[in-house]
């Protein structure tokens, strides 16, 4: 009787240890009902939820997994990082033709750094979000100054490249170098969602999402890349099925109307610029939205040292 008193209280102690770990590495739980939800859903419950997850999207990579995509065949870091760029907010579809001629022009860090900034985002036009583009010229560069071309391996080190977040280096190191690590995007999140709090509650923390999926990385024995691609694939096809989950996600955000934005402004007076100079009051012609839309998008253009000006002209930057 005592042995099993004494092993309860263990239990009680090892159960209590982990909610406070919990706690600790999820501050945005604020409620107490929140922090122990997550605790029980863990420690108790999610274990065979996390099995069946893994069954099914290892399942799903085996019979459906998108082998066909170009950078699933490369273990070359700078090509990944293309393709992690330009994947962000860009469907994988689209992004297939744009990758390939991007690496025919720039196969390597050295040849894109060497290319002017306007050669750059000539090559991105039709892809959106110019910005991106701006950013990977500058990781280019700073991997053959900094790095003398050697390509940095680790996530601290990829994250300290221009416009490379958290996320991006992470995939970079898991994809390029097979490294262990633990992140989100948008399709794994979908995963978890669907299979860890479809009937719980709104507003999931990716930080509660990261936990779960550590666990599932551990218990899957998959290594880096193939547990990951397999996540990916498996949250688009779950997607493609209707499953519409990330509202659920407390990071979620309706992506604004393209039509009429600035986002759409700016990449108009990028494409008018790549043509030609431009004054402002041309620019206001061409365009066909106010002075001071367009003043404003040309601040914000020159802030990112995306275009400089020249006495009247504005120019792509150098």
């Amino acid at each position: 009787m005592r042995a099993k008193r004494s092993r309860g209280k263990r239990a009680v102690s090892r159960y209590g240890e982990f909610e406070r770990r919990v706690a600790a590495a999820c501050p945005t739980l604020q409620q107490p009902n929140d922090i122990r939800e997550l605790c029980i859903m863990i420690y108790f419950e999610t274990g065979s939820r996390i099995d069946r997850l893994v069954s099914d999207a290892r399942r799903h990579f085996k019979t459906q997994g998108r082998a066909h995509l170009p950078w699933r065949r490369t273990r070359d870091p700078y090509k990944v990082l293309v393709s992690e760029v330009m994947l962000q907010q860009t469907q994988v579809e689209r992004v297939i033709p744009f990758y390939k001629n991007f690496l025919r022009e720039f196969p390597n860090a050295q040849r894109l750094s060497e290319a002017e900034l306007s050669r750059v985002l000539t090559a991105w036009q039709g892809l959106g979000y110019n910005r991106r583009a701006k950013y990977l010229h500058g990781a280019a560069k700073e991997v053959v100054e900094k790095w003398h071309g050697k390509f940095p391996r680790t996530a601290a080190e990829i994250e300290s490249l221009p416009g490379v977040g958290p996320y991006t280096a992470r995939a970079v190191a898991a994809f390029a170098f097979n490294s262990p690590e633990v992140f989100i995007e948008t399709n794994i999140r979908t995963v978890f969602l669907q299979h860890c709090f479809a009937s719980r509650r709104t507003k999931v923390s990716d930080k509660e999402i990261l936990l779960l999926v550590a666990e599932a990385f551990k218990r899957s024995k998959m290594e880096p890349r193939e547990f990951y691609a397999a996540l990916m694939d498996y949250g688009a096809h779950l997607k493609r099925s209707g499953m519409k989950l990330n509202a659920k996600s407390k990071h979620y955000a309706k992506q604004s109307k393209f039509e009429g934005s600035a986002r759409q402004l700016r990449g108009h007076i990028l494409k008018l610029l790549l043509q030609k100079p431009h004054t402002e009051r041309s620019l206001v012609q061409q365009t066909g939205r106010s002075s001071a839309d367009v003043r404003a998008a040309l601040a914000d253009l020159q802030k990112e040292k995306m275009i400089t000006k020249q006495g009247s002209l504005f120019i792509i930057a150098a």
